[in-house]
């Protein structure tokens, strides 16, 4: 398997990247009580998800204390584009324009969130000139 889909979190490692990301190196006790606030999960399914995703590489383990700490090596960003390419690959056939007008037809965008895309897409367009 290819480290890039080694890298690719499942939805469950993703809510426990998303509790790293927010509060940085924490123990398995600190990802389960931010979790269990949410939905119903078992301490020991955190850990077992935990040991993958640190042999994955996809966290960083600290063992000097009795308590490890845990600490996420992939980046809200690149899980953001692993998981955008996946989606983008497997329900928009690889075309931006479809995810893209997809997302703008189905979410309540601001004229605001639309100001800051016609700058975005006049800055790229201007890369491209």
């Amino acid at each position: 398997m290819s480290l890039e889909l080694n890298r690719r979190p499942t939805e469950g490692e993703l809510e426990i990247l998303q509790v790293l990301w927010r509060n940085g190196p924490v123990t398995v006790r600190d990802v389960f009580e931010a979790l269990r606030k949410n939905k119903d999960v078992g301490y020991t399914t955190v850990l077992k998800l935990m040991q993958i995703m640190h042999e994955k590489g996809l966290v960083r383990r600290d063992t000097t204390s009795r308590s490890h700490l845990y600490e996420a090596l992939l980046t809200e960003g690149e899980a953001q584009s692993i998981l955008l390419d996946r989606i983008l690959d497997s329900a928009f056939g690889g075309s931006a324009l479809k995810l893209v007008m997809q997302a703008l037809d189905h979410h309540q965008t601001s004229d605001r969130d639309l100001a800051e895309i016609r700058v975005y897409l006049d800055r790229k367009k201007g890369e491209q000139a």
